[in-house]
């Protein structure tokens, strides 16, 4: 089966994915597949959400701030507030371990740690 996107992408007509440097994908691979058949599919590399303790127990991350979560809070919406950009409520979710954002908000009362990415120095618990 010949797909119209796939010889665009191979044409140069439709140009490669890439992501803002605020995308949690900014910087992922692209792989290349090739079916039985010669057809080849490019798709984005597994992403694998970074552990918010390193083995040593110590924290990945340095938090800034904590939040607690209300009725009706909206994790773009804290990520606004605290980070200054609603695109990257993910370093959100990377920093307290949650693949589902919606885990972060669903329960009023979860203390959520605002944190810088991982790998920026920051104040602890400023």
């Amino acid at each position: 089966m010949n797909y119209p996107l796939q010889a665009l992408l191979k044409m140069g007509v439709v140009p490669a994915v890439s992501f803002p440097p605020n995308s949690r994908y900014s910087g992922s691979s692209t792989l290349t597949f090739t079916a039985p058949n010669g057809e080849t599919f490019s798709y984005l590399a597994r992403r694998f959400v970074p552990q918010a303790l390193a083995a040593n127990g110590s924290p990945n991350y340095s938090t800034i701030a904590q939040h607690t979560v209300q009725q009706g809070d909206r994790l773009d919406l804290i990520a606004a507030k605290y980070l200054g950009d609603p695109l990257i409520f993910w370093l959100l979710c990377d920093a307290n371990g949650a693949i589902r954002p919606d885990d972060l908000t669903a329960n009023p009362g979860t203390v959520i740690n605002i944190t810088m990415p991982q790998g920026i120095p920051g104040g602890s618990n400023a």
